[in-house]
């Protein structure tokens, strides 16, 4: 149902992960795609593996230096983009006190900041367009959080207020803005989470959820493609549970 066609949609953090399953899916629908990511060779890789309608710009998304040179690279392959995947992201388990000012700065720098830097590279284009989508990879840890994560709920829960604020500002252009926040999803991130913590910590993860089990990349990715698509086109400054009922429960 989802038709993606004509559309061309830049996604952050692309080169694996929910990042990766995002392009896929929004190429099976038909879009273009422009993959964006630090990791040169997976990124390479995973662009080959989707096809002609693929392009990719190795990139550092704290960058607005390289973030121009990456946009115009991909609009010159795809065109200029109606949509963009905010995606790129890191984890981060410090301690409030023994954090430093630098280590802030560097997951403030990645997980929020670099939303905004690359929604500002592509809005004059969606504005002169006349319409476009965002959409901001938040987290669960947006509304609800647990301890070792330091400061990632902060970012997330800024990331969630930037999308909301920037809804504001371009939805007279047609612009939509939305975040997705995942749960418990299945990718390397979340490998490195469960290796911080004891064995039992995944199981108690599964057993809170709903639907009894953990999620997918994919399951991100289809929520995603929706978003984008002219199927949630009365949709703006929401974020978008995607837990697996996690974060419905009390207990």
């Amino acid at each position: 149902m989802i038709d993606l066609t004509g559309r061309t949609v830049y996604v952050t953090g692309a080169a694996r992960g929910i990042g990766a399953a995002i392009a896929r899916t929004l190429a099976s629908a038909g879009g273009r795609v422009g993959l964006l990511d630090v990791d040169a060779e997976r990124l390479a890789a995973t662009a080959d593996a989707l096809g002609p309608s693929v392009a990719y710009a190795v990139c550092d998304i704290t960058d607005p230096e390289q973030i121009a040179q990456a946009a115009a690279r991909l609009q010159r392959a795809l065109g200029p983009a109606s949509g963009l995947v905010n995606n790129a992201g890191r984890n981060a388990y410090a301690d409030p006190v023994q954090m430093t000012t630098d280590e802030w700065e560097e997951v403030f720098d990645v997980d929020l900041k670099g939303a905004w830097l690359m929604a500002r590279a592509v809005l004059p284009g969606m504005k002169a367009a006349g319409g476009g989508s965002i959409v901001n990879i938040a987290s669960l840890h947006a509304s609800q959080t647990c301890r070792g994560m330091f400061p990632y709920a902060a970012t997330k829960a800024g990331l969630v207020g930037l999308t909301r604020s920037l809804a504001l500002e371009v939805g007279a252009h047609g612009v939509r803005v939305n975040a997705v926040s995942p749960g418990y999803i299945e990718t390397d991130l979340l490998t490195e989470y469960f290796g911080h913590h004891p064995p039992d910590v995944r199981k108690a993860a599964l057993h809170k959820h709903i639907l009894g089990r953990l999620g997918t990349p994919s399951d991100v990715a289809a929520v995603v493609a929706f978003l984008l698509s002219d199927l949630s086109g009365f949709v703006t400054g929401a974020d978008w549970a995607v837990d697996g009922g996690l974060s419905a429960r009390f207990d």
